[in-house]
């Protein structure tokens, strides 16, 4: 990986399931079945294999969320309850992780393959660390599954003991809104070199999916047990780490953030120069300041220093749960020596690269 340049190409779930589809005749909202899914994931890697044969020199990653997957497999539990027992978030992490990865891994190597480039794409289960002591697990802030009411999500929240909050407005002006989990801040990647392994061996690895499955450290007892899920225990030494899963979701944007900063810290460790660049794919032409108000500014270019004043600032103009954490992912990449950052859509990259789409984070 020496003197080379690494894309990490992080994906929202909506590039698998697009949100906020509506019935033309109802105007309920639409949950995208398994047909619309992969269509939509086909284009997104036609996309993507384009961005890749125009630049076959760099070292690509891809990273993706699953809130609207995730979502949807509570809901299948919440329906089958009554034969079936209930999913944590974890498991249900680990689920859409290994069902995204094969819809993107497939379809992303058909279509490098019709382009003549013959990359094996691969999907890494990921677990990532998380302090047990996150305040987020007291107050949720990570959308998950599909798009409600006002209405709805209020009922579903009194029937089913959901957190729900307002998501964003649609064009016409009416409120969106969702359940919402715990969603703490990724520390450690805990199969990271299984990720450099796949990068090294020019496989293009999709990873972290979903954020990575959330798990902590096991505290160890004074008696020398250290107590995981549903009664299993360690006799373990003090210094000895085992893991057990939590439930929550982490943000892919957070969790793109630290795969970046990772890799730069252990290529600087080995003597290697690398460039690592993030961008963040989302259903928006990039960041901006007064978002869906009459005087709604596009932020184009912007340098670090400029970013963490804006966002810094009082009210954050970065909705929580939404732009919010992707602005201090890219924030937190940069800080920790990231070459650039870019927010855009996929079909807006090559805009985007030359300045005249989403935006782009600079030194």
């Amino acid at each position: 990986m020496k003197n080379k340049r690494l894309r990490i190409f992080a994906f929202g779930g909506n590039e698998v399931a697009p949100v906020g589809l509506k019935d033309p005749q109802t105007g309920k909202a639409v949950n995208p079945d398994i047909a619309l899914q992969w269509q939509r994931t086909k284009k997104t890697c036609e996309f993507v294999s384009d961005i890749i044969k125009n630049n076959p020199n760099d070292i690509y990653i891809l990273t993706h969320g699953n809130g609207p997957q995730v979502g949807n497999v509570l809901l299948r539990a919440e329906y089958s309850r009554h034969i079936l027992p209930s999913l944590p978030l974890d498991v249900c992490g680990a689920d859409t992780q290994g069902a995204m990865g094969y819809m993107i891994g497939q379809l992303l190597m058909n279509e490098l393959r019709i382009r003549g480039i013959n990359k094996i794409v691969a999907e890494t289960v990921n677990q990532v660390v998380v302090d047990e002591d996150d305040p987020d697990f007291k107050n949720p802030s990570k959308f998950i599954g599909p798009s409600y009411s006002k209405e709805e999500a209020l009922r579903r929240k009194e029937q089913n003991g959901w957190d729900v909050k307002l998501y964003k407005k649609d064009e016409g002006g009416t409120e969106i809104w969702r359940r919402v989990v715990p969603s703490p801040i990724p520390k450690r990647i805990v199969e990271i070199d299984v990720i450099e392994k796949n990068i090294e061996a020019d496989i293009v690895p999709i990873c972290v999916g979903g954020g990575g499955i959330p798990v902590v450290e096991v505290r160890l007892c004074e008696n020398g047990v250290a107590k995981a899920n549903y009664g299993i225990e360690y006799n373990a030494q003090e210094g000895v780490k085992t893991l057990k899963g939590v439930e929550a979701v982490i943000d892919k944007d957070l969790a793109s953030a630290l795969l970046g900063k990772t890799l730069l810290e252990r290529a600087k460790a080995r003597g290697e120069e690398m460039e690592v660049y993030l961008t963040i794919f989302t259903g928006e032409d990039g960041a901006k300041l007064n978002y869906q108000k009459p005087n709604q500014v596009d932020l184009r270019k912007v340098s670090l220093k400029e970013l963490e004043d804006i966002y810094s600032s009082t009210p954050c103009p970065f909705p929580p749960g939404s732009m919010g954490p992707k602005i201090k992912a890219i924030i937190e990449f940069m800080k920790g020596g990231g070459s650039a950052a870019h927010i855009t859509k996929t079909e807006l990259f090559t805009q985007t690269m030359e300045g005249k789409a989403g935006t782009t984070v600079v030194r």
